[in-house]
């Protein structure tokens, strides 16, 4: 089984969806490649892409046919100015030329070279999308992808699509092999053996590096989302509300930028109601952005980008364990958890529904909390494990499509079963636990398997139908 870095299920991502908007414009990009390497972009005269089951049922309100037409026109989501999103497509529909990899001005009709087909799904996974090249001489190229959850892309003859196979010293495939080699190595500490593992991707400075610099960005994007009003975007005409929360929870204080603001937010006055209202304030400011195609931190999902900030931002404001380790250490260990989920389960909610997405999420900052927390190895573990054991048989049923309505406010549930996980865990004996974290995650795919398509992200069940509302 293929080992994968914590740096690619805690990442730099857009919003509003990873399986929706990530994973269908890396795989445009990727087409880009695959053109580049058979052919070249000169010699293109047209490009089509078509979106299957998932992907065209909630499409629009998850942007997936933006990021197509994005990734074809050779942008890229970790660097573009996504104040301009709107501006690029806007030009794409109404000149209907597209900008192939940025390369060459071809004619791109929207509904004629981009199509969602809500009639028809892939059999390999529901997260389908076909790519396909005509030449100037008239050969075509041809290409499947498949968005797996958590912004990977597969295709039928390639699990997982351009990454190199990487083992690592001590591979931990299951809850057990983790336990396994902590034991072997005399590790109390579940981070120390990530953080050995991470060397077969890069050096142990260059893990630190790159953690905080997660943390950075997810200081700026709760930031952003507590300094921002309005309606989000599609249809719906929900209204933010971090910002409200953040001014009256903050009175009448003034910041000039997110470090002063979090002084404040740390400085602030705590109490239960408090700090409960913060965790919901830092998840809501998070899940806005994403809502709005916002920069954001997938973890591991975008769907669920709310819960570990608002976990991390917990820890780091009102406990003791505010060092630049702990939050080493607390992403390392949450990022290891997503892993288990994704080698042995799903992340995916068009696959899982959203205990695959809020669910992992939610077993992911538990760990990480405990582990800062002073915990063992098996107290970890253990936290997860209640985390997901909590989630088990939740749907993802999307107002619209849109990330929105239940997506935004389930991330605040999400972070509270966190940090409830993790205090229970920090006062149990794991050694008598009847249900262990591999137990859980079988279980959360047995449930996987045995549910309604309706309720894998289709907005064909749930809250999605019973809910009346206008058309976006």
């Amino acid at each position: 089984m293929e080992s994968i870095s914590v740096f690619e299920i805690i990442k730099v991502g857009i919003g509003p969806s990873s399986s929706h908007t990530m994973g269908p414009w890396n795989a445009a990009s990727a087409f880009i490649r695959i053109i580049k390497r058979e052919r070249s972009i000169a010699e293109v005269k047209e490009v089509f892409l078509e979106f299957f089951g998932s992907l065209a049922k909630t499409g629009i309100g998850h942007g997936t046919d933006i990021a197509g037409m994005l990734g074809l026109n050779g942008e890229d989501f970790k660097t573009i100015n996504t104040s301009k999103i709107d501006e690029i497509v806007h030009h794409i529909k109404t000149s209907e030329i597209l900008n192939l990899g940025g390369e060459k001005e071809i004619p791109f009709v929207y509904g004629h070279h981009l199509v969602l087909n809500m009639s028809k799904s892939l059999d390999f996974h529901p997260n389908g999308m076909i790519f396909k090249a005509i030449f100037e001489d008239g050969t075509e190229l041809v290409q499947d992808f498949y968005s797996v959850g958590g912004g990977f892309i597969a295709s039928q003859e390639k699990n997982s699509i351009e990454k190199q196979c990487v083992r690592t010293i001590y591979p931990c495939h299951h809850g057990s092999d983790i336990v396994k080699y902590c034991e072997k190595l005399g590790f109390d500490k579940m981070s120390d053996l990530i953080l050995i593992n991470e060397e077969s991707w890069r050096t142990q400075e260059e893990t630190r590096k790159e953690a905080l610099n997660i943390w950075e960005n997810i200081k700026e994007c709760i930031y952003k989302g507590v300094n921002k009003e309005g309606i989000l975007p599609g249809g719906l005409n929900v209204t933010r509300r971090a910002a409200g929360m953040n001014r009256k929870l903050l009175g009448e204080q003034i910041y000039k930028n997110k470090d002063e603001w979090f002084q404040q937010v740390v400085d602030a006055e705590e109490n239960f109601t408090n700090i409960n209202k913060w965790i919901a304030c830092f998840a809501l400011a998070v899940n806005e952005e994403n809502a709005s195609f916002g920069r954001i931190i997938t973890a591991p999902t975008n769907g669920a980008s709310g819960v570990i900030p608002a976990v991390l931002m917990y820890a780091q404001a009102f406990t003791p364990f505010t060092s630049d380790d702990d939050i080493v250490r607390f992403l390392l260990v949450a990022g290891e958890i997503g892993t288990l989920f994704k080698k042995n389960a799903t992340i995916s909610a068009a696959m899982g529904g959203c205990q695959a997405e809020i669910g992992v999420s939610s077993a992911m900052a538990a760990a990480g909390l405990t582990e800062i927390s002073g915990g063992s190895v098996g107290q970890v573990l253990m936290a997860a494990e209640i985390a997901m054991e909590h989630h088990l048989g939740l749907t993802c049923d999307p107002i619209k499509g849109l990330v929105q309505i239940p997506c935004i406010e389930r991330n605040t549930m999400g972070a509270i079963k966190a940090i409830t996980a993790a205090n229970i865990a920090l006062e149990s004996d794991p050694t008598k636990a009847k249900v262990s974290l591999d137990q859980v995650i079988q279980t959360m795919w047995e449930t996987a398997l045995s549910m309604n398509d309706r309720f894998k992200e289709t907005s064909e069940g749930g809250l999605a139908i019973a809910v009346n509302v206008p058309e976006c």
